[in-house]
């Protein structure tokens, strides 16, 4: 009596371990389709980015924009109407131009490299040719420039930005 009580339980938990293992197959394709759930409210946060172009005196440039709510403002104004910015050549190392209205901003100390562009006092966008060192938040960076292309296209006295949105 004891042998079979002790071979029924074993069996018991040989079916229990084998559900178990069933289940552990269940938890699995639902994370998967979480993540996936999780891609696609990721990828509609950034629409309003992603769609986001940039024009440096008619000449498109690849950015990559940051994750923030300050660019999600600028994508929010750009979706508007094209935003035209005039900017002045600063330091020898920046083009400076106003929005002409505030952004929500986080500044944090930062030091910029050529093609990185950040939000100055919120309401001024800042293109970098060379490097800084000043409390700024980051928007983007253009991608696919060499310093001296930067230089090239952001060196001059004046230079307009364009900024345009393919999301309303």
């Amino acid at each position: 009596m004891k042998k079979m009580l002790i071979l029924i339980l074993t069996i018991a938990l040989i079916v229990a371990l084998a559900a178990c293992a069933d289940k552990k197959e269940t938890p699995n394709a639902d994370a998967s389709e979480d993540a996936l759930q999780t891609d696609i409210i990721d990828n509609e946060e950034e629409r309003g980015t992603t769609g986001m172009r940039l024009k440096i005196n008619n000449e498109e440039v690849d950015v990559k924009w940051e994750d923030n709510e300050s660019v999600r403002a600028l994508a929010d104004l750009a979706s508007e109407g094209s935003l035209t910015i005039d900017t002045s050549r600063y330091g020898g190392f920046e083009q400076v131009g106003g929005l002409g209205t505030t952004l929500p901003d986080n500044d944090v100390n930062t030091t910029t490299e050529p093609g990185d562009i950040v939000l100055y006092t919120g309401s001024n966008i800042v293109v970098f040719f060379g490097t800084n060192t000043w409390v700024y938040t980051r928007l983007g960076h253009i991608e696919g420039k060499s310093g001296d292309e930067l230089r090239d296209m952001l060196g001059g006295n004046n230079v307009v930005l364009t900024i345009t949105s393919d999301y309303n």
